[in-house]
């Protein structure tokens, strides 16, 4: 009777341990799933930046050009890795002009140069097949220019090169500016002017 009544309490306590476990693993199971619905989901944020469109027609900042009688030290400097030409006093940065440089075998000189007398309207280049507006020379006479996007030989702007402007090196050596720089430059910057052509 004895072990009768020891079997029937191990037996009782067996059923009690278990009902215990199993009470257990239900609640951290019933957590788990609250857990789950109650964490709020949190989706990723996706933020396209459009790229800006360079419009080669105009000046390339919505501000006014510098007046260089008011900065007499002025001076370019064309840095051909960011596709930029910057007139600065000192450090500077009076304006920002998109521009694209020499490509390839042609790839735009760099050192330290000055505007040269050289200047015109307009010139078209047989061999390249491409002309340009508003060319200001500043290095070899007539070799090494500031001027528009290209041109046909009729003066009508080349779309698809235009549109290469402060993107890609996409001249034959010299720099090539929107309308409105170019012509600004022919203007107005002077004979003399230092030039910095870098990367």
């Amino acid at each position: 009777m004895r072990r009768f009544r020891r079997l029937l309490v191990i037996v009782v306590l067996i059923v009690a341990v278990a009902a215990g476990i199993n009470r257990v693993i239900q609640k951290s199971s019933a957590d788990d799933a609250t857990q789950s619905t109650a964490q709020p989901t949190t989706k990723k944020k996706t933020t396209t930046t459009k790229a800006k469109t360079i419009n080669w027609r105009q000046p390339s900042e919505n501000k006014a050009y510098p007046n260089l009688k008011q900065h007499p030290d002025a001076w370019l400097d064309v840095n051909t890795s960011k596709q930029r030409a910057y007139i600065r006093d000192g450090q500077q940065i009076l304006y920002t002009m998109y521009c694209s440089t020499g490509v390839g075998k042609n790839k735009t000189p760099h050192g330290t140069y000055h505007i040269q007398a050289e200047r015109g309207k307009f010139f078209y280049n047989q061999g390249s097949g491409e002309g340009a507006r508003y060319w200001v020379s500043w290095k070899d006479h007539g070799i090494y220019l500031f001027h528009s996007v290209p041109t046909d030989a009729d003066g009508n702007y080349i779309k698809k090169e235009a549109e290469e402007l402060g993107k890609t090196a996409a001249s034959h050596g010299c720099v090539r500016l929107s309308v409105a720089d170019a012509k600004w430059v022919y203007n107005h910057v002077p004979y003399g002017m230092k030039v910095v052509i870098h990367d």
